[in-house]
């Protein structure tokens, strides 16, 4: 069965660091292109970070450029999203999607930014 699953989540004070990580089972994500998404309560989902399976290109939303970083471990099967600078505005469900043909999500995994 394929599946995405995310990890990493937590809680974690402003201005700490988290690492975030989308697994597949089933495939290989290396011929995917990985995006991460997240939704907050009352707000509508929005792209936080994507990387493409042809050229290694990366997109990064305005609000987290800079303080986070996306990247393949294809040894792992895994798509990291490094987050550092934490605040309180990143507080989310994150969820990531891998996209060839079709379209695989994963449950998501609660990031918490509060003192």
């Amino acid at each position: 069965q394929v599946q995405l699953v995310e990890s990493g989540g937590g809680l974690v004070q402003p201005g700490g660091s988290l690492r975030l990580s989308c697994a597949a089972s089933g495939f290989t994500l290396d011929y995917y292109h990985i995006g991460w998404f997240r939704q907050a309560p009352g707000k509508e989902r929005e792209g936080v970070s994507c990387i493409s399976s042809s050229d290694g290109s990366t997109y990064y939303a305005d609000s987290v450029k800079g303080r986070f970083t996306i990247s393949r471990d294809n040894t792992k099967n895994t798509v990291d999203l490094q987050m550092n600078s934490l605040k309180p505005d990143d507080t989310a469900v994150y969820f990531c999607m891998a996209r060839l043909a079709g379209e695989y999500w994963g449950q998501g995994t609660q990031v918490t930014v509060s003192s």
